[in-house]
């Protein structure tokens, strides 16, 4: 479905922490993705659908981008930490879950979509919901 499709270069994933674009998946949803820096690898980025696996919050918001901490992406909701290189939450309410992948492949500084089930469709969130999209439907009482 999808080919390959470039996004970014890894410069400005690690300069942002993080970077969004939309895609639509096969059953015809639009799904927002993000990229974050993995340092486990030379070059290494990770693509994460962003939604937290506990309930269906925004892990990368328009406002704030994503909050990455010691090597983890942090839901702003209720703290759950997902391990940027595998996506695993060893705490908090979505422990022991894994955030779903979207297949990417890094080659000379440029990070490249390459995932067969979901086709780039542009830069940025969701434009489904006219209300903020998928960001967190309560105030949370996190602090960074």
């Amino acid at each position: 479905m999808s080919g390959r499709h470039r996004l970014t270069t890894v410069e400005t994933v690690e300069e942002e922490d993080a970077w969004l674009f939309t895609v639509r998946d096969d059953h015809d949803e639009d799904v927002e993705v993000f990229l974050v820096p993995c340092a486990d690898e030379a070059d290494g980025i990770e693509a994460w659908i962003n939604s937290c696996t506990h309930e269906a919050q925004a892990l990368y918001r328009e406002d704030v981008g994503a909050v990455v901490r010691e090597g983890s992406i942090v839901c702003p909701k209720h703290g759950s930490a997902f391990d940027t290189c595998s996506g695993y939450c060893d705490n908090g309410p979505a422990a022991e879950t894994t955030l779903p992948a979207i297949d990417i492949t890094v080659e000379d500084g440029q990070v490249y979509l390459t995932d067969d089930d979901v086709r780039f469709l542009y830069e940025g969130p969701s434009r489904n919901d006219d209300d903020g999209g998928d960001a967190p439907s309560s105030t949370s009482h996190l602090r960074f």
